[in-house]
Formats: C-alpha cells, sequence, structure tokens
C-alpha cells in the first residue's frame, strides 16, 4: 500500500509540474500558437530528462529519476520542469548533449513556422524531446532526427518509442544532412554551426526553411533552390552545444578584452553577437567602430547567404557595404 502511494504521488507531482510548465510558457507569450500549446502539454518533458547533471562546485552532480533519496528525485522531478537548459551527457568533463530550454525550443517551433504534411529534419537529436513535440505537431512520418553520437540516438529512440513515437532516428554526420529521407520543407538545428552545410540546400525543397543557431542567434534561411539560400537572424538569443562532424570547428574566440574593447561592451550581448560573427573577419576595434556607427544594430539587421561560390554574412543588405565571409580561420 505504501509503495502504491508514493507511485500516485510521484505521479501527481509530475503532472503538476507539467501542468504548470505548460502554463508557465503560455504566460510567457512563447506558446501563442495552440497547436504547439497542445504538443508541449501532450509530451512530458521528465521522459526525456531521466537524469541530468547540475554544476556543484568544482565537479557535476547527477539527479535522476531512481535515485533512492525521496528527496534528491523530487530535486529531479522539480529540475526538469524549470525553464532552462539540462546537461544530459558529459564526456570527459565537457558537455557534449544537453536537453535545451523549453521556452527557447518554443520560440524555434514557432520560428520554424511549419505546415500540415511538411517533412522536417532536425540536426542534433539530442534527448528526442523536440523530435517529440515535431511529432505530435506533424505526424511521426514527417519527423527525421539525425545525431553524430550512437548512444544519443539509442536514447533518444527509446524515449520517443516509450510514448509510443517512432519518427526515423539516423545515427550520422548531421553535417551532411540524411539525403535518403530528403526532400525536407524545413531543417530545425539544435547545435550552433561555424557555417551553414552547403549540402543542405540540394535536400530542401524550393521555398523550404532552415533554422539554425549561428552565432548567438538563431538564422532563419530561406531555400530558394538547391545553390541558394538567405535570411535574416531573429532577435531571440541563442547558445547550443556546438556542431560535430564535417564542418565542425567552434567559431573563433574574438577576445576583444585583448583588443582593450571595454569590458562592458564586450559583455553587451548584442555586440557579443556581432564581434562572434565577424571574427577572424574584422578586427574587434573594427567592428566595435561600425557598431556605433551603425546604431548599435540587434541581431535582425543581420543575415546570411549561402551559394555554392561561398557564404557571407551582412548587414542590413547582402549586397551593400557590410558584407563579410562565414568560416574564416
Amino acid at each position: 500500500m505504501a509503495a502504491h502511494t508514493a507511485h500516485t504521488e510521484t505521479r501527481d507531482l509530475r503532472e503538476t509540474a507539467h501542468a504548470a510548465q505548460v502554463r508557465e510558457l503560455t504566460a510567457a507569450g512563447v506558446l501563442e500558437d495552440p497547436r504547439w500549446r497542445a504538443a508541449f502539454a501532450a509530451v512530458p518533458r521528465h521522459v526525456f530528462v531521466p537524469y541530468f547533471w547540475t554544476g556543484r562546485g568544482a565537479g557535476h552532480e547527477r539527479l535522476w529519476a531512481e535515485d533512492a533519496d525521496p528527496e534528491r528525485r523530487a530535486r529531479w522531478l522539480r529540475g526538469v520542469y524549470v525553464d532552462t537548459p539540462l546537461a544530459t551527457r558529459l564526456r570527459d568533463g565537457r558537455l557534449v548533449s544537453s536537453s535545451s530550454q523549453p521556452s527557447l525550443m518554443a520560440k524555434m517551433l514557432a520560428a520554424l513556422d511549419v505546415r500540415d504534411g511538411d517533412d522536417v529534419l532536425e540536426i542534433g537529436a539530442g534527448t528526442g524531446y523536440n523530435a517529440a513535440l515535431l511529432c505530435h505537431r506533424l505526424g511521426e512520418e514527417h519527423v527525421t532526427t539525425v545525431d553524430l553520437d550512437e548512444e544519443i540516438t539509442e536514447s533518444a529512440r527509446a524515449h520517443l518509442a516509450e510514448l509510443g513515437l517512432h519518427p526515423v532516428v539516423v545515427t550520422g554526420d548531421g553535417a551532411r544532412g540524411c539525403p535518403a529521407r530528403a526532400p525536407f520543407d524545413r531543417i530545425m538545428v539544435t547545435c550552433t554551426l561555424p557555417l551553414v552545410p552547403y549540402a543542405w540546400l540540394g535536400q530542401c525543397r524550393p521555398g523550404a526553411r532552415i533554422l539554425a543557431p549561428l552565432s548567438t542567434g538563431l538564422i532563419a534561411l530561406t531555400v530558394r533552390d538547391p545553390g541558394f539560400a538567405e535570411g535574416n537572424f531573429l532577435h531571440t538569443p541563442a547558445y547550443f552545444v556546438p556542431l560535430r562532424g564535417a564542418t565542425a570547428a567552434p567559431p573563433p574566440d574574438p577576445a576583444g578584452t585583448e583588443h582593450g574593447l571595454p569590458y562592458e561592451l564586450v559583455e553587451n550581448e548584442r555586440f557579443q553577437f556581432m564581434l562572434v560573427l565577424t571574427a577572424g573577419v574584422l578586427h574587434p576595434r573594427e567592428a566595435l567602430d561600425l557598431w556605433r556607427r551603425e546604431g548599435r544594430p540587434a541581431r535582425e539587421r543581420f543575415g546570411v547567404s549561402v551559394s555554392a561560390a561561398g557564404q557571407w554574412s551582412w548587414l542590413d543588405d547582402p549586397q551593400g557595404p557590410y558584407v563579410w565571409p562565414l568560416g574564416q580561420d
């Protein structure tokens, strides 16, 4: 009887925490579309995060669902339903996979602008939570998710199956896309890119949308044809685990303080975006002068163009005076 009571209390606590998270996201204005609100209400995050790592002093502490200590189990559950990213996989003390912040996920899914019947490729399977939300909205037959790490894909596949969901989960280099499942109407990326893999364009239908973290922002590209895509950044800041694979390379460190930049500007979130985006092309002092001269531009004034000839970031106009090649060393 005691075990049954404890199980019931745990289930009630999970349901209460899940419902509270949906209410919080709705109140924050990130679930305006009732279809995404329904998806977040239907897909419980705790299924996809049976454990996570939290920083504790010089090391890390693991909180998990099966801990023998009821207080630690409660800390795990409370943590799962806090609107924050969670470290789900460490390797040699380095973060290699995480569960993204739910409010950022909701913003990205809204910005993906899917339509019924769209085929979506997700780069970075993570825990499988994002794929589950896409399955609820579009149907599992329209969802493909790719990750380089077999442990990650096996885990994501198991989490999804626990909810009766069976999208295509592929172990492979996300930078190469997934030609076997192409063409796609949408590509959603959940890892930071140094540049946009050109192979993706050829796996998209004309008019497809690619939403990806680049620098410290989210670029929304429209694919014109297999050889060209272009678009602007969203205003939303975004920080993800870097892409691993064929084009993987962390963006160069702008090291602004080494060039005598005012510390408060180096720490300015919008200036940091421009500093990273133009690193290796503009000297940090040049970037600062331009940023000030142009009225401290926000992310959405910047954009990216991708073609067979190369990739460029730009301010205001892809044909304007402020254009910089991406992927420079």
